[in-house]
């Protein structure tokens, strides 16, 4: 489908995708595909997320719900563009200004005015588009993103293998060594705490973490509970760096604060995936996360400017609540 956009449609301003070096077309999706897309609505007039943020304020999610959901207007016209569109509605989610819709990959590719493909990359096969997706005109100024159209990898799990001892000498540390010797505090033990996990892929075996645990002689044990966003699972076979990853995340946490229960959100390694997973554990009232860790990512050249945008969002709403940034982690202070 050409770039200029069909009449009564504008471009969606950051939504251009270039095509991912090394992959080769081949073909078009089936147009029974099931698609699945997150469109993200603006922030309502008065929402000063910035504002609380750089005073360091912090928010109750009640407080966030009333001041900065997404409007019923707005939401209401996303409705109606799904019905003139034959697409339904899968979640409506006012509090993270997010509607899922879902359709025929022939109905959603009309809708957006844009035309998918799949594509063969060293990753795997994946759907795929280029330009930017295109919105109804009227829809300009409420819709700042619409993600799961293309579905490509879009991070990746950052750790690394521990090398072979040198000289008789042990390079690894345990959490616990780390913990002392970052001066961790040892009278508390994240009791009564949640800390939620964003996983991309992967997943673990609880007797692979029994038995890590069992090792430290940590007891009792932490609880651990999977979360599935966007249909991801704990899947613990495949790649073994995401598996490795999802062990570490888990096993880390667990050891330093074995008091609190840990929430693993797995997500498909989308943008789509990523943000949505963020948005769910910032938001989630249920498990009530405390502590957010992150430790996949990708270079900033991987991403489009709409997914920037509403991952930096994500990030002020985090703020917004009460997280605190340390390393790779995203906290939600233990006061």
């Amino acid at each position: 489908m050409s770039s200029t956009p069909p009449r009564g449609y504008k471009a969606l301003s950051g939504s251009e995708r270039q095509p991912l070096a090394g992959a080769r077309p081949v073909g078009p999706v089936d147009p029974n595909e099931h698609i699945e897309v997150s469109v993200y609505l603006r922030a309502p007039a008065s929402s000063n997320l910035s504002e609380v943020v750089s005073k360091g304020h912090r928010l109750t999610r009640e407080q966030y719900a009333k001041e900065h959901s997404a409007s019923p207007e707005d939401i209401a016209k996303v409705k109606q563009f799904a019905r003139d569109h034959d697409l339904t509605i899968v979640e409506e989610n006012p509090t993270a200004r997010k509607v899922v819709l879902a359709g025929t990959a022939a109905a959603i590719s009309s809708a957006f005015a844009t035309e998918l493909r799949h594509y063969d990359a060293p990753g795997g096969r994946f759907r795929g588009r280029t330009g930017p997706v295109h919105i109804p005109t009227d829809m300009g100024q409420i819709v700042v993103g619409v993600l799961g159209l293309d579905n490509r990898p879009q991070a990746s799990p950052h750790l690394r293998r521990s090398r072979p001892k040198a000289e008789g000498v042990d390079l690894s540390y345990t959490p616990p060594q780390l913990a002392q010797l970052y001066n961790f505090p040892t009278d508390v033990n994240g009791a009564g705490q949640c800390v939620a996990i964003i996983e991309l892929g992967g997943g673990f075996r609880r007797s692979d973490l029994q038995t890590y645990f069992q090792q430290l002689s940590i007891s009792p044990q932490p609880r651990v509970t999977s979360v599935s966003v966007d249909g991801g699972g704990n899947h613990p076979f495949g790649d073994p760096n995401a598996n490795g990853e999802v062990d570490l995340d888990i096993e880390v946490v667990g050891a330093i604060a074995p008091g609190a229960h840990i929430a693993v959100y797995f997500a498909p390694n989308t943008d789509q995936g990523f943000l949505d997973a963020i948005t769910q554990a910032t938001h989630d009232s249920v498990n009530n996360p405390s502590v957010i860790s992150i430790s996949w990512g990708a270079a900033e050249l991987n991403w489009t400017a709409q997914a920037m945008q509403l991952m930096d969002q994500a990030f002020q709403a985090a703020a917004a609540l009460g997280m605190h940034r340390c390393g790779r982690q995203w906290l939600i202070g233990w006061d």
